[in-house]
């Protein structure tokens, strides 16, 4: 049974698309323009992106403790208190075993490389070739210039003091983003000058809150399941250290396909560097992989279908484009800032078509949210 014309005529009109080429022109230089000033900023932009997802997470929590009477204050400050002590224990937990663990790494890659000596092979020839290349290839006249990078000691120093200061402004920003409550975001609602521009700013900021906050603590949720069920697997399986290895799942499991596929990897390396017989190498791997398998492709898509449909292959190409721009930060924030962005393109008329785009229907795909 075909559509109506007036039903396709209906669907037009929810979903306009831009005809105006220069104002199309106009936003795709706008685009690449604010692209470029966040891949330049991105030690500031990052850690404002990631205290607001954590403000819709917390504020429930702040909120909960204003009920019962606490100031908003030193309700704010218990929660983010809170927050940096159990960072900061399981920080403390993990550091022995990963302690271990690196003091190991030249005996593991040792063993892997054993065990691996066919590929290793392979690899030594690749090499060998690019050297007979790279030697054809050079002048031999020209003098031989050594170039010397910066040494070690500082690039860790400049990798440190980036982290500890994003750190602090996540600490700083967050905690006044809860002092503050709603205030912020009713200063922004204030200013727009309509009514109607003012109930709309309303509907997407309390989406975005909603939808993010229920993301956000689900995906948490399962991701801490995941960590648990590995790290189970892993004691059963005989790996050592299988509150490291449950840590570790928990977090890769923040990033969307990528990270899990990373886990599964890592995990039959260390069974291979372990084990001797190739079934035993590869069963932490296997196991790991039926515990995401369940979570991803079924518990998790079934908690978040109504609220998270995202089209996979936006997701995949997200990851892929934010991972270029900012690195692991940009994995981790890839699927909120879309979901985000199609939250408002669904509210925004001209913008319709896109949200539509950049969704799926539940009943043809899962989200892709592992």
């Amino acid at each position: 049974m075909t559509d109506s014309p007036a039903s396709d005529s209906a669907e037009r009109k929810e979903m306009p698309l831009p005809s105006d080429l220069k104002a199309m022109m106009l936003v795709g230089i706008f685009s690449l323009l604010l692209l470029y000033a966040l891949y330049l900023t991105a030690e500031i932009v990052v850690p404002v992106i990631i205290a607001f997802l954590l403000k819709m997470v917390l504020e429930p929590a702040t909120e909960m403790l204003v009920d019962l009477h606490l100031p908003r204050f030193l309700a704010a400050f218990v929660v983010v208190c809170a927050v940096l002590g159990i960072l900061s224990g399981l920080a403390l937990l993990l550091s022995g075993p990963a302690t271990v663990w690196v003091s190991r790494a030249p005996e593991t890659f040792a063993k892997l490389e054993k065990r691996l000596e066919h590929l290793s092979a392979m690899a030594r020839n690749l090499q060998k070739a690019s050297h007979d290349v790279e030697k054809i290839a050079e002048d031999a006249s020209a003098p031989a210039v050594a170039v010397k990078g910066p040494p070690l000691s500082s690039f860790l120093f400049s990798g440190t003091r980036a982290f500890v200061t994003g750190l602090l402004t996540i600490v700083v920003l967050l905690f006044f983003l809860l002092v503050s409550g709603n205030s912020f975001l009713r200063r922004i609602v204030e200013i727009l000058p309509t009514l109607r521009d003012k109930k709309q700013a309303v509907d997407i900021i309390n989406e975005i809150q909603r939808t993010m906050s229920v993301y956000l603590g689900t995906v948490t949720m399962m991701n801490a399941v995941v960590g648990i069920l590995t790290g189970i697997a892993a004691y059963f399986c005989g790996l050592n250290d299988p509150l490291l290895w449950g840590s570790v799942a928990f977090l890769l499991n923040f990033v969307p396909i990528l990270g899990p596929v990373v886990g599964m990897i890592l995990l039959a390396l260390v069974g291979l560097a372990n084990f001797d017989t190739v079934w035993q190498a590869l069963l932490p791997a296997g196991i790991y992989l039926l515990i995401h398998l369940a979570e991803g492709e079924v518990i998790t898509p079934v908690l978040l279908a109504r609220q998270f449909t995202l089209n996979p292959v936006v997701v995949i190409v997200s990851l892929v484009f934010w991972y270029w721009m900012w690195g692991v930060a940009g994995a981790l924030l890839a699927v909120p800032m879309v979901a985000t962005f199609k939250i408002i393109c669904d509210r925004i008329d001209g913008l319709k078509a896109i949200g539509h785009f950049l969704g799926t229907e539940a009943r043809d795909m899962q989200p892709a949210v592992p």
